[in-house]
């Protein structure tokens, strides 16, 4: 009788090819998958290489792909298991530093029974060859076409630089946090009032500040749309769509009385967990939005809408190869329930401000045109350039729209749209 030693390592291996089928063939998003895909995988830092595995491979899958095509006499099918566990094991290699005979090691075992000889040949090729990623990822060819017919080839070649490697770090401050002196305690830079930029890694919880609730972790795009409603003053706002809740403590730091609405109890959790580690306060209410009805009108409201997020790409990569023109259309569909919704609280005279982490114009200008004409009685209230950090600038609409090239420099940003609305008296 023979026994077999089980590779260490395999079980996260395992882990990422469920998480990027899930994401490939039943157009799942990581976040979703990663419970069911990780089931049994006790260790945290196996959990971890698993997402890590699986998110850099779908951020070079197209680059993946020719490579392994280009060592192969026929390409491989695209759900081909050879080629499932040659995309897992050359990015191990070319992108996460793993020592080639390990990444070929812990590769094998996944096609036991299958095309063994297949896998290792390839592998081997292409390490032979000293074959390298290139430095500028392809996006994939159905993202690269819709931008590149939305915006031409200059943002297409700066969100081919973007998805190149995760993002920085970006935390906002409470109000009476020195933001020069915690961006020196904590290494980082600040590029706005109340925001820090610190480099990828590193324990989150572990960073000074964190325990006395001093910031909270949003991408400094994200923080733009609740910074256009400026101070409150007690003023009354509704969050809609709130959770996790960045914007709601933006606001509540910012002296509005916050009702925050979202229809997910577990997501509102977290945001009751923040609210309480940062002291802030703000009424939460678990509820749809479009069927919720506000008890009296509201001085603002901020609606980020759930969209097609494909503006957090370089955080989730999955994204590019889930969403196409289909989902789009559902999403814009959905946002346009919402801001009608969203109108109906705001009191006259009081502000709309409507954002989406998306990079569609059918969820962001068309959108906003498509409110401006259904509701006669809301009038753009254009975004200026003081109110923006340095290098963002509104659109010549007086909307904002932070695409891949700003703050390239810098580490860059998530790509967002925000309208911001008046109604009349």
């Amino acid at each position: 009788m023979t026994s077999t030693t089980p590779v260490e390592g395999l079980p996260a291996r395992r882990a990422a090819l469920r998480l990027i089928d899930a994401v490939l063939r039943r157009g799942e998003s990581l976040d979703h998958a990663m419970n069911g895909a990780v089931k049994g995988i006790g260790r945290g830092d196996d959990r971890a290489l698993a997402l890590a595995i699986a998110s850099e491979t779908l951020r070079r899958l197209p680059d993946l792909d020719a490579m392994i095509d280009s060592a192969t006499k026929r390409p491989l099918p695209d759900d081909a298991k050879a080629r499932s566990v040659l995309r897992i094991a050359l990015t191990q290699a070319w992108v996460l530093g793993t020592p080639q005979h390990a990444a070929i090691a812990t590769a094998l075992p996944l096609v036991a029974g299958g095309p063994r000889r297949l896998v290792h040949g390839v592998f081997g090729t292409l390490m032979r060859g000293q074959a390298e990623l290139p430095d500028i990822p392809r996006l994939p060819q159905e993202t690269r076409a819709r931008w590149m017919a939305s915006w031409g080839p200059d943002f297409v070649a700066a969100a081919s630089r973007a998805i190149a490697a995760p993002p920085p770090l970006d935390l906002t401050l409470k109000p009476g946090e020195d933001a020069v002196a915690t961006a020196e305690t904590l290494g980082g830079v600040s590029l706005a009032p109340h925001h820090v930029r610190l480099p990828r890694g590193g324990e989150l919880t572990a960073l000074p500040g964190f325990d006395e609730g001093a910031w909270w972790v949003q991408d400094i795009a994200a923080s733009l749309p609740a910074r256009l409603l400026g101070e409150g003053n007690g003023r009354r706002v509704l969050d809609l769509c709130a959770a996790p809740g960045g914007k709601t403590m933006q606001l509540a730091s910012a002296g509005w009385a916050v009702t925050a609405l979202d229809q997910s109890a577990k997501r509102l959790g977290r945001l009751d967990e923040n609210l309480a580690r940062t002291g802030l306060c703000a009424e939460t209410v678990t509820a749809d939005a479009l069927r919720w009805d506000a008890p009296q009108p509201f001085d603002a409201v901020l609606l980020d809408a759930p969209c097609s997020a494909t503006g957090i790409f370089r955080r989730h990569p999955d994204v590019l190869h889930r969403i196409g023109e289909r989902d789009i259309a559902e999403r814009a569909e959905l946002q346009s329930a919402l801001l009608d919704r969203a109108a109906q609280a705001v009191a006259p005279g009081g502000t709309l401000v409507y954002a989406v982490c998306a990079l569609e114009p059918e969820e962001g200008e068309a959108q906003a045109a498509a409110f401006l004409a259904r509701h006669g009685d809301f009038a753009v209230a254009p975004i200026m350039a003081e109110e923006l950090p340095q290098s963002i600038a509104p659109t010549t609409g007086g909307y904002l729209r932070t695409v891949p090239s700003m703050l390239a420099e810098q580490g860059g940003l998530d790509g967002f749209f925000v309208a911001r609305f008046q109604r009349a008296e």
